[in-house]
């Protein structure tokens, strides 16, 4: 990538070059913060190999998993809204992955949490678009954990 990266993704990103993996990854995040099941659906691949492995949803398999867990954030009464950052971009192919930490803010019935999470995403080029096909997201505070956990219940 000959191009600086932005200093963070949220999915407000303009200019981008749709065929692009940041494109990609700004379309993940626009779809999480606007709470668009829709748009994520477009995002992912819709295949049974696809994996996601967060503190939420535990270790799902196959996009209807891993739609439940999106849908069941999407629908709860918690606001969640984070952004990519301190990342690297790496392509290779038919394949990138982005490895770096997600910050944000998590609102609901006047609490608010700040997570901090270690984050890995990677994204395959299937028919011609990247389509996400596995995540990995890790808390670096347990009590944070726990918090943001019983918020989203």
């Amino acid at each position: 990538m000959s191009a600086p990266l932005p200093t963070a993704i949220n999915g407000h990103e303009t200019d981008l070059d749709p065929a692009s993996p940041l494109a990609a990854l700004s379309a993940f995040y626009r779809a999480f913060n606007s709470r668009d099941l829709e748009a994520m659906a477009r995002n992912w691949h819709d295949g049974a190999d696809v994996a996601m492995s967060n503190p939420l949803g535990g270790i799902a398999r196959g996009w209807p998993a891993i739609r439940a867990v999106y849908q069941r954030i999407f629908e709860g009464k918690a606001r969640v809204h984070v952004e990519f950052h301190d990342y690297t971009l790496h392509e290779a192919g038919d394949m990138f992955y982005a490895v770096g930490r997600e910050r944000g803010a998590l609102e609901r019935d006047g609490l608010r949490l700040e997570p901090a999470i270690r984050t890995s995403r990677l994204f395959r080029r299937i028919d011609g678009a990247w389509r996400q096909v596995h995540h990995h997201g890790s808390f670096d505070d347990a009590a944070l954990l726990a918090a943001y956990q019983e918020a989203v219940r």
